[in-house]
């Protein structure tokens, strides 16, 4: 476990992965260990791929190196659920041409129908490496590689709020109307992110993740 600054309001815990134990797994047990831990003036802790960030008040913590100790400590005693199977999170995804302005360039660019790219979109399933970029944005890693797109040259200046995009090796959905760079495939009508609920992201880093395709008329019924 490594542990730095980050600017002066920040503290990075870099986690090596302990034999026998997806990196994930620890990263989850350690962000939810900080938050029940809930730290006099820490704001925010953001877990990622293989690190999580601890946003705090530099006023609270005058001693950067006693934080960093009770992190450390707080960190060190967590211990990740591997006896739990994650659930997997079903989202239904309309792929229809309406939703889906660069499904198209997608399957010519894996050298496939359009039909095989849903298929194979929907065909696996994903796991929540980060949440970030917009609120309860999800960025899922698993995508097949024949899907691997470059994200476009020139971003859109709005996206549907549920929009399902491909970026490089990574898929992931709009929660609200963002600008953004991804190829549109489709869109959801699942809400991803509820400011007003007690946990607002629908998704968190670790959960699994799979596609259901959807058509136009179920997309325009859901509730």
């Amino acid at each position: 476990m490594l542990i730095a600054p980050m600017g002066d309001a920040a503290i990075s815990v870099r986690l090596v992965e302990p034999a026998g134990r997806l990196p994930l797994e620890q990263v989850r047990a350690v962000s939810d260990a900080l938050r029940q831990a809930a730290l006099v003036g820490v704001v925010d802790i953001v877990p990622a791929p293989a690190s999580v960030t601890v946003f705090y008040d530099p006023a609270c913590w005058p001693d950067f190196d006693r934080l960093c100790a009770h992190v450390r400590e707080i960190a060190r005693q967590a211990q990740p659920e591997v006896a739990v199977v994650p659930a997997i999170v079903d989202i239904p995804v309309c792929y229809e041409r309406a939703f889906a302005p660069d499904l198209g360039n997608v399957a010519k660019r894996a050298g496939i129908s359009e039909a095989e790219v849903v298929t194979l979109h929907a065909g696996v399933v994903y796991v929540v490496q980060a949440i970030g970029f917009a609120p309860g944005f999800p960025y899922l890693g698993g995508l097949p590689e024949k899907l691997h797109t470059p994200r476009l040259a020139t971003p859109r200046t709005v996206l549907l709020a549920g929009s399902v995009g491909i970026g490089g090796h990574l898929t992931g959905i709009y929660p609200l109307a963002t600008p953004g760079g991804w190829n549109l495939i489709g869109r959801t009508p699942l809400a991803l992110f509820d400011p007003s609920a007690a946990s607002p992201a629908k998704l968190r880093v670790g959960d699994r993740v799979r596609f259901k395709a959807i058509t136009m008329e179920e997309f325009a019924a859901w509730k």
